[in-house]
């Protein structure tokens, strides 16, 4: 296979470069939605899942960690993929794959098979979503590229929002009674839409030169993953047993072993999975370090917010949803604005984007202690729109930072590794700021359990803004 493909011209002529369109941009741009729709869409359902299926607290949260962790391992992996075997080829594997994983979770007759099945989806979802910006890296330059990534940013934030909103729509309107279950089922007619598009619109892209695969590396950076993310996952619903201890024991080895392995490999004129040499570029090292502190507090945030308003607040799925409509819509007109602000002011939108989510999450914070349990969309609404707007000014931008100096012949492992650092932090937040709000919760009571933990979340908000102040000032 490897003959085959380097056997082919390095470098096309500039005539011969293919372009993505309009409707190539909207069926990859629908593709980056569908994987984080589901990482949120489960949060108002896993009640009616847990009722349904008879399953515990521990194998509930397997079903949100096991597509997250899934999805993280393997996503470095997809994007070298798509560099070695075509981006189109991967990313319509990875389409097909995921729908039909989401098939899989839908008609899950238990729990365990529902775990399975969604460990699958995250699986294919690696493989799918890193050939989205691998794609729009290889087919777009200057104002074009500009444009979509802005794009992308933006159907990245909207998307963690509406899938929260959309599950709780789709569980309380139990479509030709699935119940939970059309959570996962809606999305095979967007596969199929997407596959029939796909085919037509979007350019087959691969590096000039194709790297095989490090399995070293990979192997190692799965470990890495696992050993941190499973125990702080599962370990306290799970009463953190002896492995749990052990496996974070192990976590600073692996990630040690796994630096060492790819600094070896990237020295010696081999190709890493994860090349060190590319943490050189100060865009992507910087805007990297500002995407944890985010997506942490984000994901972290969600959960939390969904659990308190079913469980505390006593609200139905529908109302969990829609408390956070108002931070969606907000989010989606300043994405609108966002790149003219910051053609304009470069990134110091970021900072100032900093500043109004930690104004609309001590908003948030303050209704949840005067309101509770009466909280709902009307009292979280000042906040939630103040969060929508800050977050849209930094996560689009951030996105663009990161990738903007990337070289095109690494799109593939640049946006890999800035996916997975966003994937990893989302189920690292989940693990945390969930396990936090679920222990206080039995000692503190629902309320200051989530005061204590929006609180924590705005300090989380406060070093995204700190970290901001370290990006280049204009976006290459």
């Amino acid at each position: 296979m490897t003959e085959t493909i380097t056997s082919r011209p390095v470098r096309p002529s500039p005539s011969a470069s293919p372009v993505l369109g309009g409707l190539g941009l909207f069926t990859v741009l629908l593709a980056a939605a569908l994987p984080l729709i589901d990482f949120f869409i489960v949060n108002v359902a896993l009640p009616t899942i847990g009722a349904e299926l008879s399953a515990g607290e521990a194998v509930l949260e397997l079903v949100v960690a096991g597509y997250g962790v899934a999805y993280a391992v393997l996503l470095v992996l997809g994007g070298r993929l798509g560099d070695l075997f075509g981006r189109r080829r991967l990313f319509l594997g990875g389409m097909a794959a995921f729908g039909l994983t989401s098939l899989a979770c839908g008609l899950a007759p238990d729990a365990w098979s529902l775990v399975l099945a969604r460990v699958a989806q995250g699986a294919s979802a690696a493989a799918m979503l890193p050939q989205v910006l691998a794609t729009i890296q290889a087919t777009t330059s200057g104002p074009r590229r500009a444009k979509a990534m802005g794009l992308y940013g933006a159907t990245a934030g909207l998307s963690m929002v509406a899938g929260q909103i959309l599950g709780g729509l789709l569980v309380a309107a139990d479509v030709a009674g699935t119940g939970w279950r059309s959570v996962f089922l809606v999305n095979v007619p967007v596969v199929v839409l997407g596959l029939i598009l796909g085919a037509r619109a979007v350019p087959d892209t691969r590096s000039p030169r194709p790297e095989p695969v490090d399995v070293p590396g990979t192997v190692l950076l799965a470990a890495s993953l696992l050993t941190l993310l499973v125990p702080l996952t599962e370990g306290r619903a799970a009463g953190w047993p002896l492995w749990t201890w052990l496996s974070l024991a192990a976590f600073p080895f692996a990630a040690a072993a796994f630096y060492a392995v790819e600094r070896r490999a990237d020295r010696t004129g081999r190709t890493p999975l994860v090349p060190p040499s590319l943490f050189a570029i100060v865009s992507l090292r910087r805007g990297l370090l500002l995407i944890v502190p985010f997506s942490i507090g984000f994901s972290g945030f969600m959960f939390v917010v969904a659990v308190a308003l079913q469980q505390g607040a006593g609200l139905g799925p529908v109302d969990a949803g829609l408390a956070l409509a108002p931070l969606a819509v907000v989010f989606f007109l300043f994405s609108v604005a966002g790149p003219r602000l910051v053609s304009r002011y470069g990134t110091r939108v970021v900072p100032a984007g900093a500043v109004l989510q930690g104004l609309g999450l001590a908003l948030m914070t303050l209704a949840a202690w005067r309101s509770w349990p009466d909280l709902g969309m009307v009292e979280l609404l000042p906040g939630a729109a103040l969060a929508g707007a800050g977050q849209a000014l930094q996560l689009p931008v951030v996105f663009r930072v990161v990738l903007s100096e990337v070289p095109a012949a690494r799109a593939g492992v640049g946006s890999g590794v800035m996916i997975t650092t966003q994937q990893s932090s989302l189920a690292l937040g989940v693990a945390t700021l969930g396990t936090l709000f679920l222990s206080l919760s039995t000692s503190l009571g629902m309320r200051d359990a989530l005061v204590t933990t929006l609180l924590v979340q705005l300090a989380a908000v406060a070093s995204t803004g700190l970290l901001s102040l370290r990006l280049p000032r204009t976006v290459a």
